[in-house]
């Protein structure tokens, strides 16, 4: 078993930034990908970035430069700076973890950007 834990969002105006962070505890092994999900009222839940046991990152086209993904050496904390918000990126972020003994999700943190 794995828990996530997200904290660090907020309300935020158009421009500002802010930094999530994902603790996770429990058996971390055998990890495939760690990785920051987001979804906004009435749409599909979407990959905004995610970070491969190699180290190799990845990113939505839509926050590419804006957006980075971090983490701790032991993969016990997980982190997602934004900055540059804009409205769009108003949704809860979810944390996931995908490894080799399962996919988990953390409950997610909400993020609104807005003047």
């Amino acid at each position: 078993q794995v828990q996530l834990v997200e904290s660090g969002g907020g309300l935020v105006q158009p421009g500002g930034s802010l930094r999530l962070s994902c603790a996770a505890s429990g058996i971390i092994r055998s990890i495939k990908s760690m990785n920051w999900y987001r979804q906004a009222p009435g749409k599909q839940r979407e990959l905004v970035a995610g970070v491969s046991s190699g180290g190799s990152t990845n990113y939505a086209d839509s926050v590419k430069g804006r957006f980075t993904i971090s983490r701790d050496n032991t993969w016990n904390t997980l982190y997602l700076q934004m900055n540059s918000l804009k409205p769009d990126d108003t949704a809860v972020y979810y944390c996931n973890y995908d490894g080799y003994n399962g996919n988990y999700w953390g409950q997610g943190t909400q993020v609104t950007v807005s003047s």
